[in-house]
């Protein structure tokens, strides 16, 4: 029964995994779609859009999928839905100030099912404004560390990057994130592909002023909650000002 229990076990992981990465698709998918219908269908003149679909390819998204979101949010195909961009915001474990931001075409499931996994997991939406002055409209392009014949120094990247606007460069242990202005956002990728350097992706982002530490409990907490939200089909991306130092990481890893 050992063997069948460990099957069922790795049988289910999977099923996890790939219904994860199916989510994971389909909320890619919609950015392309809208990144389009805001800007137009061609990637060359729709710099969001160029990267919409990078960062689908870059996450193994098919490329005919990604052609026919572009298509959808152009209007050159028909059956693209209407959504709208809504930022929510809250508080989640350990005092930690989250932005939600949501890609939907019915508000009032996303901010049902938002405010359900919020509260369900020691969360709490809040007023707007109350959390998002913590945060910072940024250009974000993270950077891995180990590139095809050749590894990728914090030097490489601002020496790259500086003269287009790179404010900062965070070392992530296998990765970069070179951290600009949204405004400087193309130009700093535009950058790195000049220099022969490969990006995992490149998008505006919020970053926090600062950031709130927390333990093995609160942080714990806190994952579960982002686990939740990542789940709801509308939740496109999550930002919160939260510290976790490795200690606190490998803590929870062993459990």
């Amino acid at each position: 029964m050992s063997g069948h229990s460990k099957w069922a076990t790795t049988k289910h992981k999977k099923a996890v995994i790939d219904a994860k990465r199916g989510k994971m698709f389909a909320k890619l998918i919609k950015n392309v779609e809208v990144a389009a219908r805001m800007g137009g269908g061609d990637p060359a003149g729709n710099p969001t859009l160029y990267d919409a679909i990078q960062k689908a390819k870059k996450s193994s998204v098919p490329n005919d999928n990604i052609d026919r979101a572009v298509k959808r949010g152009s209007g050159a195909e028909t059956g693209g839905a209407d959504y709208q961009t809504i930022m929510y915001e809250g508080y989640g474990p350990g005092g930690t100030a989250m932005l939600i931001e949501c890609l939907t075409d019915n508000k009032n499931r996303a901010a049902m099912e938002v405010r359900t996994a919020m509260t369900r997991n020691g969360g709490s939406l809040a007023d707007p404004g109350s959390v998002s002055f913590l945060f910072n409209r940024k250009g974000v392009v993270v950077v891995p560390a180990e590139q095809e014949g050749r590894s990728v120094s914090e030097d490489d990247l601002l020496e790259a990057t500086l003269d287009a606007g790179a404010e900062d460069v965070a070392d992530l242990g296998e990765a970069f994130e070179v951290v600009s202005e949204a405004t400087d956002l193309v130009g700093v990728r535009s950058a790195l592909q000049d220099a022969g350097i490969d990006y995992d992706s490149a998008e505006a982002s919020f970053v926090p002023d600062n950031k709130v530490p927390l333990d093995k409990d609160a942080a714990g907490k806190l994952f579960r909650l982002v686990d939740a939200l990542e789940d709801l089909d509308d939740v496109q991306n999550i930002f919160a000002n939260h510290d976790v130092d490795d200690a606190v990481l490998a803590a929870l890893e062993e459990e």
